[in-house]
């Protein structure tokens, strides 16, 4: 596929699109939090051999970190859908709270110098 750039709101558009035409309908708010944690569970997987101390399981073979965190993404769209939560709207008032609190905070660790 092409690389293009798109916003969250045509994620979320993208993911709406898709369900509705190839998957039928969405599985329950609760299904999905289940699938989130789960695909969660998968990507740290990947990241503690990777990073961590522990080494790969030829079942961990061919597993992709790029392609987890898009599973993650997918669920988390999934959920934002069904719940009415635009994520582009929230993560800019996230990162506004998140600055407006952390302003000096990071800034003033010693632990990060």
């Amino acid at each position: 596929m092409e690389s293009q750039n798109i916003s969250l709101t045509e994620a979320q558009q993208m993911v709406d699109q898709w369900i509705k035409t190839i998957g039928v309908r969405y599985f329950s708010e609760l299904t999905n939090l289940a699938m989130l944690t789960e695909e969660v569970g998968e990507l740290a997987r990947i990241i503690a051999r990777t990073y961590g101390d522990q080494s790969f399981k030829t079942s961990d073979e061919g597993k992709d970190m790029a392609d987890e965190m898009a599973d993650v993404l997918w669920v988390l769209i999934c959920l934002a859908n069904q719940t009415g939560v635009d994520l582009n709207q929230a993560f800019l008032q996230n990162i506004q709270k998140k600055t407006l609190r952390d302003k000096d905070r990071h800034l003033n660790n010693e632990k990060l110098k």
